[in-house]
């Protein structure tokens, strides 16, 4: 059972992928059902989104199972829709946690002749909406803006209830689900403004997806083998395990006087195999497909397609 943003119609909503194939559309489902039974308020537009069903957090899931049980009503035809991202807009920009896999630093500093440490506290960075791409879509690769266009694997946290100072042993509470990132990185710019976000924030650099996926469908989610193919090449193949800072430790730390939201998602950190730490070093280029893959919760394909 998982959760998914789709275009129907011409409109966003949102979807519950079943097991057996079947696809429901939750829009329909919750417009039929009495207001009082729903996990989450009903939006004032009249038109229901997945971080109206964060809001409802354990209970959405409650819910869909529910769905599950009769949902030979208000079923969506193959073929007659578009995956999206499962959040088209999040309510801030995507949080993104750098330098969370050891050997992803060990690989940074022998490619950078660097000796950099383990960081004491997370670090994290943003990535703007506007770079959101769904599975299979393009990875835009213009070469006026980049030449070295990479790539990074990472383990997605949606949040459901929101709150500010949450304390690391609530922070599973709070967590909705899990999905995919691809934190697709121009190096170049970089380097150039010796930053993160610039490099990290073009548009079409964020490939999100396919769905999320319930913490209670994940279980342990440090321990789940993640992995990235580029053109059907291992590149990245580790283990959630090896995260410097877990989950919880992350969720503690950037609500810490900030509050989080429903929707909002925290990308946890890639693991080595990067394409700018080989030798040599192996950039995307026009064509190159990317498969990322994290057990339990699937795979999300992107192809990179050049500006011409």
């Amino acid at each position: 059972m998982k959760l998914a943003t789709i275009e129907l119609g011409g409109r966003p909503l949102p979807a519950l992928f079943l097991d057996d194939g079947r696809i429901c559309d939750l829009q329909a489902f919750a417009q039929a059902a009495p207001p009082a039974t729903l996990p989450f308020p009903w939006p004032e537009t009249g038109r229901l989104t997945m971080i109206d069903l964060a809001a409802g957090g354990a209970a959405t899931w409650a819910w869909c199972r529910d769905i599950a049980a009769v949902a030979d009503a208000h079923l969506v035809s193959p073929g007659s829709y578009r995956l999206l991202a499962p959040i088209p807009r999040p309510p801030k920009n995507i949080f993104c946690l750098g330098r969370n896999y050891r050997e992803h630093i060990q690989e940074d500093n022998a490619s950078r002749n660097l000796d950099t440490q383990e960081p004491e506290h997370p670090q994290f960075f943003t990535k703007p909406w506007t770079a959101i791409v769904p599975h299979e879509g393009a990875i835009r690769y213009d070469q006026r803006v980049t030449r070295r266009l990479d790539y990074e694997v990472e383990l997605a946290v949606v949040i459901g209830q929101g709150g500010r100072d949450i304390a690391e042993a609530d922070a599973p509470g709070h967590v909705f689900g899990y999905t995919i990132l691809n934190d697709i990185s121009a190096r170049d710019l970089q380097k150039r403004h010796d930053q993160w976000f610039k490099g990290k924030a073009i548009d079409g650099s964020c490939p999100f997806g396919p769905w999320i996926v319930s913490p209670e469908a994940v279980g342990d989610p440090h321990a789940l083998r993640i992995a990235l193919k580029v053109n059907g090449e291992q590149r990245q193949d580790a283990s959630t395990g090896a995260m410097i800072f877990s989950i919880p430790r992350t969720i503690a730390s950037l609500s810490s006087g900030l509050t989080l939201e429903p929707g909002d998602v925290i990308a946890t950190g890639t693991p080595s195999g990067v394409g700018y730490a080989m030798n040599p070093r192996q950039w995307l280029k026009d064509g190159d497909v990317i498969e990322c893959e994290i057990e339990k919760i699937g795979k999300l394909v992107n192809r990179v397609e050049e500006v011409r």
